[in-house]
């Protein structure tokens, strides 16, 4: 009888734990949840405005809506609908992505769709929505399980509330870019402890760091490895707050954010480093390590800057490098040879470096390269004789030089290479090994030293 008993008594116990996990069904919407989505339909409306392709790239990708927001109806469970995400267990929404949808209209602070309290993820990137969204009295701070707010590539403006920074603290992926916001960014965005990305580039109207509020999110910041800031006015920030980023870092985008001053160079040390984007910072000087550079970086983009100094021997140990751009820099010296081991090197540009000395021979066997700009420099010495790789070369700049000799054939039967230009330098001997190629269909030779008319009909193309 006492086993009975326990029998019973454990059953009972297994029923009344199972009752109180909803059993699995395909209607988990909650009806007040699916209200505020219809709600929030009726808020906007869908329209794609193709004028903005050519600002957003990401809208080429989708030329119809990507999600559906018109089949959303009360005759269909919403946890079923296009864009939306719930939970199996409790029914609530967790999730929405509505981005590349066409979405269009005002979204302002009260909107229904932050009545989601359960919501972990928010997208709403590359829509033309409107508004001050992240002005103090958004309900969009009560969501405070938010991990991922994306609203980039939208027309949202106005100044970022601290609410939004003390508030959604579970923020681990925060992307703004390419808005309106404006003023100075919250000290207390180094309340986000748990970001790994941040993304608040591109906003036309004034957003920007002081000093304080750089150097408390370099310092809190400890699990964060994408970092974009390309376009935010950093001119009162301190360089030496770079040192205090995460060892964890892997993309570094401050591009066109008026940086001046010395730029700290163990940078380019941090370990996991894959992207460091210092574009158009004109003040911004700084040297080349000479030494231990973060041996997985894809991507070095330097261009319209003011370092100086020359280019490393090191440079050659970059074996993940897929593109360089040091445009526009005050470099000096020759360009080392030491590309044998760069086999996934696309790009490459040393454009205007005040740069001398022989072409690099390894240079011409990059397997891979695409786009090779090597124009305004100083460099000399003949072309070489012989190269059977480039079989990718797209774009070859080479003018307003010092290179001479003779013009190889080499150069005629690259497959892929539309335009040649290799004027401005001292090229001599006969032109009429040129033939045409299916793919060469401009030709530019001119101020050089040829022995013939060929060099006073300027750029005009010329084949024989």
């Amino acid at each position: 009888m006492g086993s009975l008993s326990l029998v019973l008594v454990v059953l009972q116990l297994s029923w009344s734990l199972s009752s109180s996990i909803p059993p699995p069904s395909s209607h988990l919407c909650l009806p007040h949840q699916r209200d505020a989505l219809l709600h929030f339909k009726t808020t906007i409306f869908v329209g794609c405005d193709y004028r903005f392709s050519d600002y957003y790239s990401g809208f080429e990708e989708y030329p119809y809506p990507r999600i559906d927001i018109e089949s959303w109806n009360k005759s269909i469970d919403c946890c079923s609908w296009d864009g939306v995400k719930c939970s199996n267990v409790t029914g609530h929404v967790i999730g929405i992505d509505l981005s590349h949808s066409c979405l269009a209209g005002s979204l302002f602070a009260d909107n229904s769709l932050f009545q989601l309290h359960n919501l972990q993820w928010l997208d709403l990137s590359y829509n033309y929505l409107t508004g001050c969204l992240l002005e103090n009295t958004s309900s969009l701070f009560h969501v405070h399980g938010l991990r991922r707010l994306n609203l980039a590539c939208n027309a949202f403006n106005g100044a970022i509330s601290t609410e939004l920074f003390s508030q959604l603290v579970s923020l681990t992926h925060l992307n703004l870019s390419y808005n309106g916001f404006f003023g100075l960014i919250p000290y207390q965005i180094n309340l986000l402890s748990s970001l790994v990305s941040l993304d608040l580039s591109w906003n036309a109207l004034d957003l920007r760091f002081d000093d304080q509020g750089f150097h408390m999110l370099a310092r809190n910041f400890t699990k964060l490895r994408n970092l974009v800031l390309t376009g935010v006015h950093m001119s009162d920030v301190a360089l030496t707050s770079v040192l205090n980023l995460s060892s964890s870092l892997e993309h570094l985008s401050l591009g066109w954010c008026q940086l001046h001053g010395e730029f700290p160079t163990q940078v380019f040390q941090l370990p996991n480093l894959k992207v460091i984007d210092l574009r158009g910072n004109e003040n911004l000087r700084g040297y080349l390590p000479n030494t231990n550079w973060s041996s997985g970086l894809e991507l070095l983009d330097l261009s319209v800057c003011s370092f100086r100094g020359s280019i490393p021997a090191s440079f050659g140990n970059l074996s993940q490098i897929i593109s360089v751009d040091l445009q526009g820099n005050s470099l000096e010296g020759q360009i080392p040879d030491v590309f044998g081991n760069l086999r996934k090197l696309t790009s490459l540009s040393f454009s205007s470096c005040n740069l001398s000395g022989p072409l690099p021979i390894t240079i011409f066997n990059l397997t891979k390269i695409a786009r090779l700009d090597l124009s305004n420099n100083h460099l000399e010495g003949p072309l070489p004789n012989q190269v059977s790789k480039l079989q990718f070369l797209e774009e070859l700049w080479l003018y307003n030089n010092s290179i001479c000799g003779g013009v190889p054939s080499w150069l005629f039967t690259l497959p892929s290479l539309p335009v040649l230009r290799l004027c401005y330098n001292k090229l001599v001997g006969p032109i009429d090994r040129i033939q045409k190629t299916s793919s060469i269909q401009e030709v530019d030779l001119s101020y050089n030293w040829f022995n013939t008319v060929f060099h006073i009909l300027s750029c005009e193309p010329y084949f024989t």
